[in-house]
């Protein structure tokens, strides 16, 4: 299989050089989709994803730096080389501060339109930090990310335990004004509730037993850039009301201090609870949900983004790939398969884990099916099918229960091993052993 399986999207109005590019792509063995224009472009955006577009620029109606400008709003991270017969300066600087990725000056070989498309492709499955989206579902929420990014506001990041929320964090502070500034992030969850006001608002010398120096808290580290308040939820309500206190007043009194600090940050938070229930159950503020809510973005599970599987396990054979040693290495078409097809509780960070492991295990230099150990499910469900609703009689929330459950009786009940398998914080695992225990599901 080929490394990118997404096609080219390819928009040209001329129908001889159309066709030399499409008889170059097809003979590279690269799938592609030819328009004749900018339209017929934007409709085969809506309507499947590519891995680049390679488009004119002399065109009418659409030219392709109008062209480009809307697949910038609508789509920010997909590569876009434009190519054009006329070198023209001021259309060059316009196209680049457009985010055009490159030029192809007509007439080019086939060989260096092929070395354009393999090295944007390869960047964009790299660049923003891991930051892939093929899939319409994470491209629409990426694409809104960008649009907040633009803005000063507070944003509340929603999602199951490892979808990626810091990934999506990160790439909000780099499209933002801030990207020059500092970005600081906090598990509300990792530390312990003692340390916890101290580490946030920082503190003053001599203001408890073993503060020999002042030290400033994650608010002042962030100043000018975006802090990140990492499982929000899990913050002590004691400790919630300081928190409201100042997001209200822009500024923060480290502990022990008497002389307040003001603060020109951006705060993003994030929560793998539902919000709304959490408020409902009482451990959680109902004002300071309110504060942090400015501007939610849901980020879908994987097995909601099927498209981005084979995509991110390929980026992350790549990157583990060079830490172990075991450069090269490729994953077979079953093994695509066989995870795309896989439901993952654990999400992105269970994928990970898995191809971590895959590449131990693997003799050769491509990783099959068998060499991933993907744990046994209930039933085979297709990823669509799991999306939160009934199927014969199994929902989402069942078969992550019989996955966690099984996890770990495959580990001895070992917990430290689960979380590392299952790819979740181990105030998550205690969270739900605690739910099943409390079903009726689980007794230690």
């Amino acid at each position: 299989m080929s490394e990118h399986n997404l096609p080219v999207l390819v928009v040209e109005d001329d129908p001889s050089l159309r066709e030399a590019i499409g008889d170059t792509l097809e003979l590279a063995g690269r799938a592609y989709v030819a328009v004749d224009g900018g339209e017929a472009a934007l409709q085969a955006l809506d309507e499947q994803a590519f891995s680049i577009v390679v488009s004119d620029v002399r065109m009418i109606p659409i030219d392709g730096i109008t062209l480009l400008k809307e697949i910038r709003a609508r789509l920010p991270h997909l590569p876009v080389v434009l190519m054009t017969a006329y070198a023209e300066v001021e259309k060059a600087v316009d196209a680049m501060r457009s985010g055009a990725c490159d030029f192809l000056l007509k007439p080019f070989e086939p060989q260096a339109l092929l070395g354009h498309i393999r090295k944007y492709e390869l960047a964009a499955e790299r660049d923003d930090g891991g930051v892939i989206a093929h899939d319409p579902a994470s491209r629409e929420m990426f694409a809104v990310a960008q649009r907040v990014a633009q803005t000063d506001a507070t944003v509340l990041l929603t999602g199951e335990s490892g979808v990626g929320k810091e990934v999506v964090a990160r790439f909000i502070h780099r499209h933002s004004s801030r990207a020059q500034g500092p970005f600081v992030a906090i598990n509300c969850a990792a530390i312990p509730e003692s340390l916890l006001e101290a580490t946030l608002f920082g503190y003053e010398k001599g203001a408890f037993t073993g503060a020999q120096q002042a030290q400033a808290g994650k608010f002042e580290q962030a100043q000018d850039g975006t802090l990140l308040l990492d499982e929000v939820t899990e913050m002590p309500m004691a400790l919630q009301a300081k928190l409201l206190r100042v997001l209200q007043e822009r500024e923060v009194e480290r502990v022990g201090g008497k002389k307040p600090v003001e603060l020109n940050i951006r705060v993003v938070a994030t929560s793998n609870r539902d919000m709304a229930e959490a408020v409902a159950s009482g451990v959680f503020r109902e004002d300071l949900f309110y504060r942090l809510n400015v501007f939610p973005v849901a980020i879908p599970a994987l097995r909601q983004r099927p498209q981005d599987i084979a995509p991110i396990a390929r980026y992350f054979v790549l990157e583990h790939g060079q830490r172990f040693g075991r450069n090269g290495m490729k994953l077979s078409e079953a093994a695509e398969q066989a995870l795309t097809s896989h439901p993952w509780p654990g999400n992105v960070r269970e994928l990970e884990n898995v191809i971590q492991r895959a590449l131990i295990m693997a003799s050769g230099r491509t990783i099959e099916a068998a060499d991933l150990n993907l744990p046994q499910v209930p039933l085979d469900v297709s990823p669509a099918a799991v999306d939160g609703k009934k199927t014969d009689n199994l929902n989402i929330r069942d078969l992550e229960r019989e996955h966690i459950l099984q996890t770990l009786a495959e580990v001895g009940g070992s917990r430290k091993l689960a979380i590392e398998r299952l790819g979740i914080s181990e105030r998550t695992l205690r969270y739900k052993l605690q739910q099943y225990r409390e079903e009726g599901f689980y007794r230690d």
